[in-house]
């Protein structure tokens, strides 16, 4: 319960709003005020919810300016919760910056639990997930390329956030760079109605969606570099190292 004057870290449904949880709740209803990426969309879930609260915009275009105005509040007195239109704020959406300030200030953050859309694709692609390489957006433009590039023997299964625009073109670079070979697996509009994964090769997914459009919000989640087998010579090279 938001007892005492701090910076609460409140995730939100990616799409069915049934998921957010209890405790996210109740400190919703009890903080002074709440920043949101954009007050239009974090309106309808108060209204879902039944909860009246002062909403103040903090998105990516403003909180260079907004960080010092909200930390003020919290050393005030205030209890503040900060939330994105959709998951937890931070990853993939702002936050870090006000996380970094307060902390700077001596204020104390509280992150709840919750949804994010990464790891139910991750979990749901059927690739490994003990061990794994979140990547979020590739740059739009420059640097796409390079990026993939670095991640080529990446040996981790990886997770890429994409929107419907881009989704072809990241399928087509992931082949030219990774193989029309590697596995991956492509959800869009997790817990949604339309929710859907789509699985195979690179290859297989891209032909896929060139002719199925991209709709919705995409989570792809690529299988890493298939470790290398050991063989006879690798053993014998070991060997004379080992002399």
């Amino acid at each position: 319960m938001a007892t005492t004057a701090k910076l609460y870290i409140v995730p939100t449904p990616i799409g069915n709003l049934d998921d957010i949880t209890l405790r996210a709740v109740n400190i919703l209803r009890e903080v002074d005020f709440i920043l949101a990426e954009d007050t239009r969309t974090t309106a309808v879930l108060l209204r879902h919810l039944g909860i009246e609260k002062p909403l103040r915009s903090h998105h990516k275009f403003n909180e260079h300016t907004t960080v010092k105005a909200a930390a003020e509040s919290i050393a005030a007195g205030k209890t503040v919760a900060l939330v994105s239109d959709a998951g937890t704020p931070g990853i993939s959406d702002p936050g870090f910056l006000l996380v970094r300030t307060c902390l700077e200030e001596g204020i104390d953050v509280e992150t709840l639990p919750g949804a994010t859309a990464c790891i139910p694709a991750l979990v749901q692609s059927g690739f490994p997930c003990d061990r794994f390489c979140f990547e979020g957006f590739l740059p739009q433009k420059k640097g796409r390329a390079k990026r993939l590039s670095e991640l080529k023997d990446e040996e981790r299964t990886m997770i890429f956030y994409e929107s419907p625009y881009r989704v072809v073109k990241a399928l087509e670079q992931f082949a030219g760079i990774f193989g029309g070979d590697r596995e991956v697996s492509v959800s869009r509009e997790i817990t949604k109605k339309f929710e859907q994964t789509v699985r195979g090769t690179v290859s297989e997914v891209l032909e896929y969606f060139r002719t199925h459009e991209p709709k919705g919000e995409f989570v792809i989640v690529v299988a890493g570099r298939p470790k290398r087998k050991r063989t006879d010579e690798d053993s014998d090279k070991n060997d004379e190292e080992n002399d």
